[in-house]
């Protein structure tokens, strides 16, 4: 899905002005190409292309939002570049303004949320002409509102009080409260809700039932009380966190969203946990898990491809066995203490295998090549191509494999979760132990808050909620300075771990340990924010700064 000529007229707001600078060479096309009623909107078809034109904003974002989410978290480290670049940077705690990764977030998300407002009043004029039918305008409008409320819910996650503009108006400068974010939230997706068709087994297409899930996502973090600017004001230089909180109308409102979706019927868990891959990607294997995805057709097909498997598995099989070279991918699981604690606490875990690799058999050389220590860290299994033979070694040039914004296991965590902090534990049962069965590990009765928070890591690692829980559970500091314990956070780790190590190992091993010590040493209070950055020309977008930046 490329860009279209819509990007023209987006430099007709002052925020725009800095956003409009991912729009390539459309930027500076005459009047007579920009966007009207009568040349763009003739009928269905045409209205629908129109808003698809804003999945251009969401595609570059596919890989990008684990360099914050993922990164910003005791989980990933980064190994793209020198330290001074963004991935780097953000593993780090270190980022700042003109960070390429919260740029590019917050940009694009930006200038999806212009198209979309642009496409919604075009639309709506088009059916007032007779030029739309009233389904036509139900799938174009309905789909608009439904990508720009999950784009307001990313930056109000990640940046907190945002300016809000719609078709209606609305400044593009002026931070709106956490409340005024999360109504329009609320009513965009109530609104795709309204005007969306059920669920049809295609999660490339926005759904009801997805409307519906998301809402259930939107209550659960709306419910956890966001911090407002000023009490992140007021730890912002600090490493504690601040006490946790809840609102319970809003945690009742996320039950609801739930059941929506989980007694339409539609949706199922994939019985095996086979998610991951062009051959499971959109549902291929009909087992209606994926609820809402991404679209990605390759670099050379769309905005930009899914970089994810190329990031986790940049340098396959180059880790010094069997007489190969040696190199990092782009980014890494932060230690083998990951790995090795899920392990000792659920061996048997069907989604361990799927979340770590810790070795893997070369299909050209019949040699197996093992990551773990001494060798390396255990591979990003969710990043990785999981499909089909030779996966791993061919999807890091195409790039192709669809995002998963939701799926229903989320859904059924959500009612879990928010059930739980309801104090209705025993009733969380049920949906928390369809998981556990699933993955093959003992039921319980009453799900605690905390096997509920651990939970989201045995089914949700590495799908870019690290950061996003810890925002909304407040233990942002504490869930990252957990990796004093780890295996190579000590200075002495090159000892007490009792292996040898090639220099190009210790090397490797060596980065681990000083990206453990910056996140322990560096995440703040401030950190409960991402940095309000440039627009992508580096100029400034005239919205006043997070504390603390």
């Amino acid at each position: 899905m490329k860009k279209n000529l819509f990007l023209a007229t987006l430099v007709a707001t002052s925020l725009l002005a800095g956003f409009s600078s991912c729009s390539s060479d459309d930027d500076n096309n005459s009047n007579s190409n920009q966007v009207t009623d009568d040349n763009v909107v003739a009928d269905d078809a045409s209205a629908l292309s129109l808003v698809n034109g804003v999945y251009s904003h969401w595609q570059p974002l596919s890989s990008s939002f684990s360099f914050i989410i993922e990164l910003n978290s005791n989980k990933l480290t980064s190994f793209e570049g020198e330290e001074n670049e963004a991935g780097p940077v953000n593993s780090r705690f270190e980022q700042e303004p003109s960070t390429w990764y919260q740029v590019k977030i917050f940009n694009h998300l930006f200038l999806g949320i212009t198209q979309a407002n642009e496409a919604i009043t075009t639309v709506t004029n088009s059916l007032k002409a007779g030029k739309v039918s009233q389904a036509g305008y139900n799938a174009a409008v309905g789909k608009a509102k439904f990508l720009r409320a999950l784009a307001y819910l990313k930056l109000v996650q990640l940046w907190g009080e945002v300016p809000v503009y719609t078709e209606a108006g609305g400044s593009t400068t002026e931070r709106q409260s956490i409340d005024n974010v999360f109504n329009q939230i609320v009513s965009d997706f109530t609104a795709a809700e309204s005007l969306l068709k059920d669920y049809d087994g295609d999660p490339r297409i926005p759904s009801k039932q997805a409307a519906q899930g998301l809402l259930a996502r939107a209550y659960l973090v709306w419910g956890d009380n966001p911090l407002s600017q000023a009490e992140v004001a007021a730890i912002a230089n600090g490493q504690a966190d601040p006490a946790f909180t809840k609102t319970d109308s809003r945690l009742e409102k996320a039950v609801e969203y739930a059941d929506k979706v989980i007694n339409s019927g539609k949706l199922a868990l994939d019985p095996e946990y086979k998610l991951w891959g062009r051959e499971y990607e959109s549902n291929k294997r009909k087992t209606n898990e994926h609820l809402f995805t991404i679209a990605h057709d390759g670099d050379a097909y769309d905005a930009q491809g899914n970089h994810q498997t190329h990031c986790s598995w940049t340098f396959p099989y180059q880790n010094g066995e069997n007489g190969q070279g040696y190199s990092q991918n782009h980014t890494e699981v932060s230690d083998d203490d990951l790995y090795d604690d899920w392990k000792a606490e659920y061996p048997n875990d069907k989604r361990l295998a799927a979340t770590y690799f810790v070795e893997i058999k070369n299909p050209e050389d019949g040699k197996t090549y093992h990551y773990y220590s001494p060798f390396y860290t255990p591979i990003n299994g969710k990043g990785v191509d999981q499909s089909y033979e030779d996966a791993e070694n061919l999807e890091i040039t195409f790039n192709s494999v669809d995002r998963i914004e939701i799926r229903y296991a989320e859904v059924l965590l959500i009612k879990a979760e928010a059930l739980v902090q309801l104090g209705k534990n025993s009733e969380a049962a049920e949906p928390f132990n369809q998981l556990r069965r699933r993955a093959g590990i003992e039921t319980v009765s009453a799900p605690t808050f905390e096997q509920i928070k651990r939970e989201w890591d045995y089914e949700f690692t590495y799908e870019q909620f690290s950061v996003l829980n810890s925002y909304r559970w407040k233990d942002l500091i504490s869930s990252v300075q957990k990796v004093k314990n780890y295996k190579h956070f000590p200075d002495d780790w090159k000892t007490s771990t009792g292996n040898t190590y090639t220099a190009d190992q210790e090397a490797y091993f060596t980065k681990i340990h000083n990206h453990l010590v910056a996140k322990y040493n560096n995440v703040r209070g401030k950190h409960y924010r991402q940095p309000i950055p440039s627009g992508l020309k580096g100029e400034s977008l005239g919205i006043s700064q997070n504390p603390g930046y």
